[in-house]
């Protein structure tokens, strides 16, 4: 068994629950479609998949 005993899952990092509704908080890879998530940076967004860099105005 991997990890810290009391420790949360990564997946609270990319959904947030309002109620009944669920909506994502990264944003998704335009290049890879659903279920890739980009990464935040301070003046960027970047996907770990296909390496698309989108950069923040």
């Amino acid at each position: 068994m991997a990890g810290k005993k009391g420790s949360s899952p990564n997946v609270y990092a990319y959904f947030k629950v309002d109620g009944d509704k669920v909506s994502r908080i990264k944003k998704v890879c335009s290049r890879c479609g659903k279920g890739t998530y980009m990464s935040e940076h301070k003046d960027r967004n970047t996907c770990g998949k296909c390496g698309l860099t989108e950069f923040k105005q």
